[in-house]
């Protein structure tokens, strides 16, 4: 696998990442999944809870314009959200990383 980026190529959505201070069943328990995935998780999050949702992604990710980070928190997530494909993107597999 190379690194996610930006500039040279696509967003690699198949990298693993976690998902986590999100409350899920009363507990706040990360979610180890794909980038993708994890993307798609804090989209189906109400509103109130996006805001303290942090996301760990295994490499950097470069946006446009941003410099790479692998730690994204909140509304910063969904920087990474606008680059999703609408079909489903990178990860068909549905198994979790």
């Amino acid at each position: 696998m190379t690194e996610a980026s930006w500039g040279g190529g696509a967003i690699e959505w198949t990298m693993s990442a976690s998902l986590e201070d999100v409350t899920r069943g009363g507990e706040q328990v990360p979610e180890v999944t794909s980038l993708e995935r994890a993307v798609r998780a804090w989209l189906d999050l109400p509103a109130e809870r996006r805001g303290a949702a942090v996301l760990t992604a295994e490499r950097p990710v470069t946006l446009p314009g941003e410099l790479p980070a692998d730690r994204y928190v909140g509304d910063a997530i969904g920087r990474i959200a606008e680059h999703l494909s609408g079909d489903g993107g990178g990860d068909e597999s549905g198994d979790a990383a």
